[in-house]
């Protein structure tokens, strides 16, 4: 799909390149019925003004954008300065949009301004993976697994290391387990939580026998769902709680504390990522590793990969590694 241009939305609307970029910039002395004709042609042609105009016609802007809806918590610490750095790397700068105004995301991603993304937000859906596409704008997903010619994506193996999770708790006898689970949108959420039933079916055990608890990757959610929880089930308690992520489990691990309780000796609690507290966490937190540093370096890899013709759209996929520390134990 081509790219349309001023002089596309100009033969479109029936007037001049001038008229039509006297109506994009609400220069006055355009007519409202002339600026609607404009503005309708541009919302059929799917036309994103060049932001940085003559500054990008005959090169790049040397810029990459990193699109995400939430820097919250540890892993986007790590993953951020990860992508800075192997931007810098290249002679790239990296900018960050977050914004609750999806109009406004997509023209910073479709404006010319940026040489390429990599992308980490449930505001983008198919429709805006396809108009991304068509523009043929190179793009990483980290959040869904893709693949065009200009799109790659790179995601962590969540179901993987959701069942492999699973299965430790399984072999050390635990049998009544509760999910703490992420945003209900998130694929990483999704799929541990698919891990986690396989490893039961797997073992004979009912996959619907997992309690899920929402805990929106927050610790304070986290806290105040497995306090709930203990409240109104006392006399049927998990032996075992998964996070779905280390904070998750950190905040339960206080939960269940702050109730009298002990972990692991009342619980086993664990998690996923292995953020740098887990390790120095009372008690230390066993956890499955999330290489988010590699993942933030190996995204830009691909994308300069993308933006420069160098290979077609790929699907990468990164593996865990089982953290075993204090926070769990047998029974």
């Amino acid at each position: 799909m081509k790219r349309a241009t001023i002089m596309d939305v100009a033969r479109q609307a029936g007037v001049s390149i001038s008229t039509v970029s006297n109506a994009l910039n609400n220069v006055p002395v355009v007519t409202a019925a002339t600026k609607a004709k404009v503005m309708q042609a541009v919302a059929d042609l799917h036309y994103v003004p060049n932001m940085m105009g003559k500054q990008l016609r005959s090169g790049r802007s040397h810029m990459i954008a990193f699109c995400t809806d939430s820097i919250s918590g540890p892993y986007f610490y790590t993953l951020l300065d990860a992508l800075a750095n192997a931007a810098q790397s290249f002679g790239y700068s990296l900018t960050m949009i977050m914004t609750q105004d999806h109009d406004a995301l997509m023209k910073g991603l479709l404006g010319n301004a940026f040489d390429g993304a990599i992308i980490l937000d449930r505001q983008i859906d198919d429709a805006d993976m396809q108009q991304i596409d068509g523009h043929q704008f190179p793009a990483v997903m980290l959040d869904r697994v893709i693949s065009a010619p200009r799109m790659s994506s790179l995601v962590f193996d969540s179901f993987q290391a959701g069942k492999t999770m699973a299965a430790h708790l399984l072999r050390l006898g635990h049998r009544h387990l509760a999910y703490i689970a992420g945003h209900t949108d998130n694929r990483d959420s999704r799929e541990r939580q698919a891990g986690i039933k396989q490893a039961l079916k797997e073992a004979g055990v009912s996959p619907e026998s997992v309690v899920v608890l929402s805990g929106l990757f927050e610790e304070s959610t986290s806290y105040h769902a497995v306090r709930h929880y203990l409240v109104h089930r006392p006399t049927d308690r998990v032996t075992a709680m998964i996070g779905g992520n280390d904070v998750s489990a950190i905040g339960a691990i206080k939960a269940w504390q702050d109730a009298g309780y002990q972990v692991p000796r009342d619980c086993s609690v664990v998690g996923f990522d292995d953020i740098e507290i887990a390790r120095y966490f009372q008690p230390a937190l066993t956890t499955m590793r999330n290489p988010i540093a590699e993942q933030g370096q190996q995204a830009v890899n691909m994308l300069l990969h993308l933006m420069n013709n160098e290979e077609t759209g790929e699907k990468g996929i990164l593996t865990g590694q089982l953290i075993e520390r204090d926070s769990d134990r047998a029974i």
